[in-house]
């Protein structure tokens, strides 16, 4: 069984999708990642891990109709499914149990 434990681009991803809604295709995604974490990734980074969590069953695709332009093309559009979420919240709990109680000596800190 694989590990059920999200990478930091896949919680991008995830991330991403939740606050893209219906419009969560490829490039907006990258931009959404691009604009909050100010993280550079690359389009086919972003496929890569949404192709990786849809055989995961973390994200659910499916083909629009065409775009009115000429040659326009079906998009791939993706949603969260439950289990996503789960893990989602999962990796966030992690982190969050990981830091409780943490304090960064003042050396270290950057602020």
């Amino acid at each position: 069984m694989p590990d059920p434990a999200l990478n930091e681009t896949e919680q991008l991803v995830l991330l991403a999708l939740l606050r893209l809604g219906d419009d969560a295709y490829g490039v907006p995604i990258r931009s959404e990642i691009q604009d909050r974490a100010g993280r550079t990734v690359s389009l086919a980074a972003v496929y890569a891990t949404l192709d990786r969590l849809e055989r995961r069953d973390f994200v659910r695709a499916w083909l629009t109709e065409p775009i009115p332009e000429r040659g326009g093309r079906a998009r791939k559009h993706f949603t969260i499914t439950r289990a996503g979420a789960r893990a989602l919240r999962d990796a966030r709990d992690v982190m969050t149990r990981m830091w409780r109680g943490v304090e960064l000596p003042r050396s270290l800190r950057t602020r």
